[in-house]
């Protein structure tokens, strides 16, 4: 069955291509598996709650007539402005629009925030593009340049919002900045969410080609119900594709955890039991109440343009293992540099187990991916992350954190977490505070971070070792805890590049040196891990040792061994001591960047100039030691093994491999995307 929307119908159509529906929630209500909802272009300003779930090889297709031609958000026009003075212009609007949710008197809050300005869930938007919320009309009126911001032009657009408590209304005011509120398209955010069923377990819903926008999100920790402007709720099979996802409060797309009524931010509300414990308490409670791959995740987001979104692109905990996240483009997330804590970047997924990331490009976002607890089974492969630090030395600024981004994050897990033919073009590539993870066939222009550090939850003077899931191979059931002894890494066939260094990143890097989270470092190469045995040296501590009696050792609690070979060192990137066949060039200069050309995604570099000609033998899983504490090997979720044949532009590696992620030498401009 077809069902036909048309935000310009007249009311009460039956859904058929002659009376269509006025709203997407019409056909929400009726739709059935295996029927389509074809919306028209037009503006759709509704939450759509889809009713009913579709089946495995039949799913509720919604899709939008033509590509962005439907828009779904979470806004409301704004009329009616008075000018107060110069810029400056206020307007009311009855609270009764809102229903039971006001995003006004609702403070973006939850386990991980860090709350040092008050933040309401709500946004004033100017032609599309959410302006900056301060505390007081006077701000308003003052509009300074908010210098933490990475759009520090348009962050002179200022708004504040208060209650009319007698006439029950919500009083805008807002500076323009020499615009008038009247003639441009002035819009407020009125609703939570813009496409996610109220019902857990609404499975095989497609949606495809919408514009989606502006909803009032709440921030969405991994302890909590996560909200996004659109979510699949604790379901299975759900689509989204060719969409494009912007200016959520906090998150566009979630694939995360349903309401765990006992335990949904309970560290925020209680105190009495730390977050990181709360969280365990998270993983358990879902296994008792049916997460399994049966019923939970396989989700495919693809072909999605997800931008300027307050706190993540997409996020998910628990409620988005199994699934494919490729060729989106993913950027400008939490760029305002208005809130502030854990949880922030352009995908911020917990337990990402089996989770394939993709042909993704990702940039200009406070951290690219952050994959946090249980990146077991995960592969992130053929993906472009830059510029996802600092953007310019004016920028720096310690509570906004922006210091502390990095292209990729990989935070308390057990592995093994497979990282592929990418390109990491950030000053910061890759902070490994975890164990168990491949870097294979890369070019990584920035530095290894927080090595050896970060796993503890950073008590002044008691131990606080964090203690996280792993679980049975491409399962969700949890086979154990442990902290993070560290180590338990392999780097073949890498080609590490370091670029010049930047004085502010230098300074953070060298005033951190003894910091137990993060050493903030920038130094290229293996270096960090100097220290790490071999796997030689450390197997060696258990000769003669048969685990029996009550004998002390550190055996149990060191650091676990490091493999690397292959790998070529370019501008005094430097690799660790015990990398034997580390080639390392200190003659030539290697230059390399992203360009835009005629359309395309271009990476512009000299250093297949430079390389050798000698070529590796072809890696496949059997060549890289498997994930310690799971004792799972480096493979495909289905557990066939992996052969490291497909460069980075989906070429075949025929006859042996170079270094890097492309098969063969590329031409001075490479076309990516």
């Amino acid at each position: 069955m077809k069902y036909y929307v048309d935000a310009k119908a007249a009311a009460g159509g039956n859904g058929s291509e002659e009376k269509p529906f006025r709203t997407i929630q019409n056909a929400a209500d009726i739709a059935m598996a295996g029927d389509e909802v074809i919306v028209l272009p037009g503006i759709y300003r509704e939450a759509v709650n889809p009713k009913n779930a579709g089946t495995d090889g039949n799913p509720i297709v919604y899709r939008s007539a033509t590509d962005k031609g439907a828009q779904i958000t979470g806004a409301e026009e704004l009329k009616g402005w008075k000018q107060l003075e110069g810029s400056v212009y206020t307007a009311r609007v009855s609270n009764k629009i809102f229903g039971d949710y006001n995003p006004y008197t609702t403070l973006v809050s939850g386990d991980w925030f860090i709350a040092y300005f008050i933040a309401h869930t709500g946004d004033v938007f100017l032609n599309g593009k959410s302006m900056y919320e301060v505390q007081s009309l006077d701000e308003v009126k003052k509009a300074e340049v908010y210098v933490p911001s990475w759009d520090q032009e348009f962050s002179v657009y200022k708004w504040y919002a208060e209650q009319d408590t007698n006439t029950n209304e919500t009083v805008f005011y807002a500076n323009f900045q020499g615009k008038d509120p009247n003639k441009e398209n002035v819009e407020i955010s009125a609703r939570k969410t813009c496409f996610t069923p109220e019902k857990e377990g609404i499975n095989y819903i497609t949606v495809r080609g919408f514009k989606i926008s502006q909803a009032a999100t709440q921030w969405a920790p991994p302890t909590a119900y996560q909200e996004g402007m659109v979510a699949p709720h604790w379901s299975k099979g759900w689509i989204i594709e060719d969409c494009e996802i912007y200016e959520a409060k906090c998150s566009g797309i979630s694939l995360g955890k349903y309401l765990q009524r006992t335990n949904d931010n309970k560290w925020l509300k209680t105190k009495y039991k730390d977050g990181t414990q709360t969280q365990r308490d998270c993983v358990c409670q879902a296994q008792i109440d049916g997460w399994s791959k049966e019923t939970i995740g396989s989700h495919v987001i693809r072909r999605c343009n997800i931008h300027d979104c307050g706190q993540t692109g997409i996020v998910g905990h628990l409620g988005g293992v199994f699934s494919i996240i490729e060729d989106n483009h993913i950027h400008h997330i939490n760029n305002k540099q208005n809130l502030a804590g854990a949880e922030i970047g352009g995908i911020k997924m917990h337990a990402a187990i089996d989770v394939i990331y993709r042909r993704n490009h990702i940039h200009h976002c406070t951290r690219g991916i952050w994959l946090d607890w249980q990146a077991q089974g995960t592969r992130v492969t053929q993906n472009l992350f830059h510029d996802n630090v600092l953007p310019k030395e004016y920028n720096q600024n310690k509570e906004s954190m922006v210091g502390c981004a990095e292209d990729l994050f990989i935070e308390v897990s057990h592995g093994p977490t497979l990282v592929d033919n990418n390109i990491f073009l950030s000053d910061k590539a890759v902070k490994i505070a975890t164990q168990g993870v491949a870097l294979v066939h890369n070019i990584i222009a920035g530095g290894f971070n927080a090595v050896g550090r970060g796993v503890n939850n950073g008590t002044p003077s008691k131990p606080s070792p964090r203690y996280t899931p792993y679980h049975l191979p491409h399962r969700t059931e949890v086979a154990g805890f442990m902290t993070i002894l560290h180590g338990d890494c392999s780097f073949f066939n890498n080609i590490f590049i370091q670029q010049p260094l930047r004085p502010a990143l230098k300074a953070l890097m060298d005033e951190n040196v003894t910091n137990d989270w993060d050493d903030h470092n920038i130094i290229t190469g293996t270096i960090p891990y100097d220290k790490y045995p071999t796997f030689e040296e450390w197997d060696a501590t258990f000769e003669g040792y048969c685990g029996m009696g009550s004998v002390t050792t550190d055996r149990y609690y060191s650091e676990l061994p490091v493999w690397a070979k292959g790998n070529l060192y370019f501008n005094g990137a430097k690799p660790m001591k015990k990398e034997k066949d580390a080639y390392v060039d200190d003659k030539n200069k290697v230059t390399i960047s992203v360009v835009e050309k005629d359309g395309k995604i271009c990476l512009k570099t000299n250093v297949y100039d430079f390389i050798p000609s000698a070529k590796h033998e072809l890696l496949k899983t059997d060549d890289i030691m498997p994930a310690f504490e799971p004792e799972q090997k480096y493979e495909n979720p289905d557990g066939s093994a992996i052969v490291f044949d497909t460069d980075f532009v989906g070429k075949k590696r025929l006859e042996g491999a170079i270094a890097g992620p492309f098969a063969d030498a590329i031409k001075a401009e490479q076309i990516l995307f």
